[in-house]
């Protein structure tokens, strides 16, 4: 069976990443790891959410960049905060949900109430809620049902 899995290049901070990313997302693990000649860890097979990555400590000159991003739906705003608060510590919030953690990965961190109001039938309250979405830096469920009500 074919599988599908994302490939993280990072300069030198592999092991950091994966220790981190592990202590945020629950059942997460690091499979198999590669120590690096110089020490440190060369490359590493870790799961996060069911979802396995490959990483690696490649060096310079592939910088991570926002056109590849981790997307998390989260069952309630309690997740989304605690997966928000995590990512943007040391790193960046961006808008609409999304963020660049310390390390330079960019995330989407997203209600998946947010989803289920985007496809309702009723396209006035879908634009109301896709308004209210992209005035957000981290969303807010709340709000976003505010919107939905009009």
């Amino acid at each position: 069976m074919t599988t599908l899995t994302p490939f993280l290049w990072f300069y030198d901070q592999l092991q950091e990443a994966v220790e981190f990313y592990t202590g945020v997302f629950p059942d997460a693990r690091v499979d198999d790891m590669q120590e690096a000649a110089g020490g440190g860890w060369f490359y590493a097979i870790f799961t996060l959410a069911g979802q396995r990555f490959y990483g690696l400590n490649g060096g310079p000159g592939h910088p991570q960049t926002d056109a590849f991003s981790i997307f998390v739906s989260c069952d309630d705003q309690a997740e989304v905060d605690c997966y928000w608060d995590a990512l943007t510590a040391q790193g960046t919030p961006v808008a609409c949900g999304w963020l660049t953690d310390k390390f330079g990965v960019t995330w989407q961190i997203v209600p998946k109430r947010l989803m289920e109001l985007q496809a309702d039938p009723d396209r006035e309250k879908a634009a109301r809620v896709n308004a209210a979405m992209m005035k957000m830096v981290k969303l807010d469920v709340a709000e976003l049902e505010r919107a939905a009500a009009g």
